[in-house]
């Protein structure tokens, strides 16, 4: 059933930022008893995880897309319906926010004791190392068509579902040790504007502002990485 398919694409998202902005969250912010902890290997391991279990879930009911970018990409290169796309990303924003804001109550007393602006904002979103817009709007295009072309690409090779669920998280988790120090690998919109907004819009506690000057780097950089990814994908002569 199409509300199914919606459904598992929300919970998906919802269970997918709840996790990986909870890893980042639990590295970070003060009294968390992990805050001594190597923030970038655990973090870069926690994301692959996050993707990984959600997609283990509901990669038979949706196909767990769990990115706006990557199902608008598969639209636009006709593999997939256009009237059943605005209900994924419709899906996948709002499961997006939903697990950002469950991530602020876990975090609630580690959030009060934090009183770092950037700290807290790197819970629910991403920024560059180094400001550079043109240069990180590249990076983000180029980390989201290897996202994009290596997923289909597991389904394309015939291999069973068990496998490509720890081929996923090899793979964020890949990117993430690749490239995480740059654009902390935005790649996916419901992962990094929908906790933005989220961001922006809860009680938190000294948390500054939310930076919507860098906020269309990785939305502009993920789609159009994702369109190139898909459409090659489609073309490449498997």
């Amino acid at each position: 059933m199409i509300s199914n398919i919606y459904l598992a694409e929300f919970l998906g998202a919802a269970f997918l930022v709840f996790l990986g902005d909870g890893v980042v969250a639990n590295c970070l912010l003060n009294k968390s008893a992990f805050k001594a902890v190597d923030p970038p290997v655990f973090i870069t391991l926690g994301w692959g995880l996050a993707l990984a279990l959600p997609v283990c879930l509901f990669a038979n009911i949706s196909g767990a897309h769990l990115n706006p970018s990557l199902s608008i990409g598969l639209a636009i290169t006709g593999q997939m319906d256009w009237g059943v796309c605005w209900g994924y990303v419709l899906a996948q924003m709002l499961g997006g926010f939903v697990g950002a804001v469950f991530m602020w109550i876990a975090f609630l007393d580690q959030f009060d004791g934090t009183d770092d602006p950037g700290t807290i904002k790197a819970c629910f979103c991403t920024a560059p190392a180094v400001r550079n817009y043109p240069v990180n709007l590249i990076e983000e295009i180029l980390i989201t068509f290897s996202l994009v072309f290596i997923v289909l690409g597991f389904g394309n090779a015939g291999m069973g579902y068990g496998v490509n669920y720890v081929l996923v998280f090899f793979l964020l988790t890949s990117i993430g040790m690749s490239f995480g120090g740059i654009t902390a690998y935005g790649l996916n919109p419901c992962r990094d504007l929908a906790p933005r907004i989220a961001h922006a819009i809860l009680p938190i506690k000294g948390k500054g502002k939310s930076d919507w000057a860098y906020s269309w780097v990785p939305v502009v950089g993920s789609l159009i990485g994702a369109i190139l990814g898909a459409w090659i994908f489609k073309i490449f002569p498997w």
